[in-house]
């Protein structure tokens, strides 16, 4: 009988029978469906007819659809819904699925061929799309070592399949590490928290079969704890427990992978004759070089620090005040900035949370992409993976552009974080498909669920990914969306924050979760007024991230990443009341695979662009300008990655960025 898994789906919009997938269907389909592209790799390799694009890379790019598709569903679940099922699948699937990738780049007929249309690239007669998918696929075979040969070529398999199995394991463990911790809270420790947290905390233990209410290391339920909780004690207790993760010994310990790792991805970058992984890992990306990373985080860096250490001051004042003597502590930093918050802004997360319902903020998402794309969003009733997880169809002027699923609450089955992902991707080759789409947060429950500020700009960010998969206009898959360079990736996704603070969006849909009534207009002002508070803090512990990602790719591997890290925090001058926002053993950005590897600072590379981009929007008509979005959809949301970034950049605001408006944009500037 066929695998659902393997069925051409005749659901609603093509989505995935998630009804009827069951664990034990994804081995036999996964090994079916590799076997069936293996099969067609073959096939093009061996084709005896002249390479061609169509014959050689248009086949390629339509290759592998049946595995697309069962990875498509087994990925998202793995990382949303885990089980141990799928835990010892994913372990299973990771090293082959590498090897498998080493074994389409190390095809020397297939390369043979690629290189022979790269050589004649100029007779080929190519549209401009051509020509960029030809670059890039011969561009990614020779950085992934299609070129080499003998020892080298097999030592290089070698690498890619144990780093495989060692980002599995790095997230794996972190995951169990975050399930298996709980501080319990008694009446007495939840005097003083605010209902929409006590309730959160209630719903934890609820659903780790405690007694009571819990604190778990979700960051939705740690951040408010030590907003909110004047135990000073337990504070440290949930600071120590979630900075710990992923180093706290026994089989869960991430320390001696994360050297591994490094030390595997000097390996790699040698053997393709870099000086550096970092070398290797930028020459593809808007920055090119290590140095114009530093550069950049160096720039934000002194500023930030200044401002850091300037607040550091008034909070332990603020605690000596308390009775409190002694240096101010990073448990303490959060909960003092609170309360600074509320002394200078009048705001505190208790008062503005029942105005940021998510389904408000959802709502808000919506019409803002109404409003500059013309999108329309109708609920759809459809088996999903989850019961937590809701789906729209989005069109536009009456037509099917994609589907668009939501998956926004914490739980124990979800590793931590928030990302966007493509179920489907949109492309036109071999035959027209619109996206399949996947936001996933994890934010605290609650009835009604609600979000703290932070929360809601998480909402906007991942939906600012979702609109450049729903908008890409692209024929084939490999450039389609979000395939772009990792530090302009996060352009769209951080520009879309910007909408969140436009006073008529707030105005309209922050409105009381009981009353229904909108947020005061004198709240709305003080909160749009404390837009840069505390940024010095959330600067430094990012930009330390970036530059310890950095230094660790950056020259030799570190043999004990642990010091190193300790050293460059000191060379920085690290504020001692703030750490890192990832430290090395749950930094899985960078450990979990390669994609931020030498690549944290892409986030600060867009934000760049993000500040810059967002005044050509108030220099002309204001937010919703429909020139700006146009030109915003023409040459950034559409275009995925079938054009220079730098140059979509220019061709939609006429020049590249400098540095001033984002500091300008986080308080930061002179």
């Amino acid at each position: 009988m066929t695998s659902p898994l393997l069925e051409t789906w005749t659901t609603p919009f093509g989505l995935a029978p998630f009804d009827r997938i069951k664990d034990d269907h994804f081995a036999p389909a996964f090994e079916e469906a590799l076997t069936a592209h293996r099969a067609e790799i073959d096939a093009i390799a061996t084709n005896p007819a002249r390479p061609d694009f169509d014959n050689t890379v248009g086949a390629l790019e339509a290759a592998g659809q049946g595995l697309d598709q069962v990875l498509s569903v087994f990925f998202t679940v793995a990382g949303a819904d885990s089980t141990p099922a799928r835990e010892d699948l994913q372990r299973a699937f990771s090293p082959r699925l590498a090897a498998h990738s080493a074994e389409i780049t190390g095809n020397k007929a297939l390369f043979a061929r690629i290189a022979e249309l790269w050589a004649r690239r100029d007779d080929l007669g190519l549209t401009s799309e051509q020509a960029r998918v030809l670059m890039l696929t011969h561009r990614g075979f020779v950085r992934a070592g299609a070129a080499l040969t003998g020892a080298d070529d097999a030592r290089m398999a070698q690498i890619k399949s144990r780093l495989a199995v060692l980002g599995t394991q790095f997230t794996q463990n972190l995951l169990a590490d975050e399930r298996a911790w709980t501080l319990p809270l008694s009446d007495r420790d939840l005097a003083g928290l605010p209902d929409f947290l006590v309730a959160a905390a209630r719903a934890a233990g609820k659903e780790k079969g405690a007694d009571g209410p819990v604190i778990t290391l979700s960051r939705s339920l740690i951040t408010p704890f030590l907003q909110f909780s004047a135990r000073r004690q337990l504070r440290e207790t949930a600071w120590r427990a979630y900075v710990a993760r992923g180093a706290n010994g026994g089989e869960t310990d991430n320390r001696a992978i994360a050297a591994e790792i490094l030390a595997l991805r000097a390996e790699r970058a040698a053997l393709l004759g870099y000086d550096s992984f970092a070398t290797y890992k930028l020459e593809t990306e808007m920055a090119g070089n290590p140095q114009a990373v530093r550069d950049l985080l160096r720039a934000v860096w002194t500023p930030a620090r200044a401002r850091a250490e300037a607040d550091a001051a008034v909070l332990e004042r603020m605690m000596h005040a308390d009775g409190i003597n002694g240096d101010l502590e990073p448990w303490d930093w959060q909960f003092y900035a609170a309360r600074r918050r509320q002394a200078e802004h009048d705001l505190d997360e208790a008062t503005l949370k029942p105005y940021l319902a998510l389904d408000r903020m959802i709502e808000a998402a919506f019409a803002c992409a109404n409003r500059l794309f013309r999108l329309e969003f109708r609920a759809l009733d459809v088996p999903l993976y989850h019961p937590d997880c809701r789906a729209w169809e989005v069109t536009r002027d009456g037509q099917h552009i994609a589907v668009f699923i939501g998956d926004y609450l914490a739980r124990g089955s979800k590793r931590s974080g928030a990302w966007c992902s493509a179920m489907r991707s949109q492309a036109k080759w071999p035959e027209t498909r619109s996206p399949v789409v996947i936001n996933v947060c994890n934010f605290a429950s609650g009835d009604p669920v609600l979000l703290s500020y932070d929360d809601a700009r998480t909402l906007f960010h991942e939906f600012g990914h979702a609109l450049h998969q729903m908008l890409s206009d692209v024929t084939y898959p490999s450039i389609s969306g979000t395939s772009v360079a990792r530090d302009f990736v996060e352009l769209p996704s951080q520009l879309y924050e910007h909408w969140l603070e436009v006073p008529e969006v707030l105005a309209e849909f922050a409105t009381h979760a009981e009353t229904g009534a909108p947020m005061p207009r004198d709240m709305l002002d003080r909160l749009l007024g404390a837009a840069t508070f505390d940024m010095g803090f959330q600067t430094v512990e990012y930009v330390a991230s970036a530059l310890v990602d950095l230094d660790f790719h950056d020259g030799p591997p570190p043999t004990d990443p642990m010091t190193r890290q300790t050293e460059v925090l000191a060379e920085l001058g690290m504020p001692r009341a703030i750490a890192m926002r990832h430290a090395t053993p749950h930094f899985a950005h960078i450990f979990a695979g390669d994609g931020y590897s030498s690549g944290y600072y892409s986030y600060m590379w867009s934000e760049v662009m993000d500040a810059d981009a967002f005044a050509a929007f108030e220099e002309a008509g204001g937010a919703f300008d429909p020139e700006r979005a146009g030109a915003l959809e023409q040459f950034i949301l559409s275009t995925g990655g079938s054009r220079d970034p730098a140059e979509l950049y220019t061709a939609f605001r006429g020049r590249l960025p400098g540095v001033d408006a984002l500091l300008k944009g986080r308080g930061l500037a002179a």
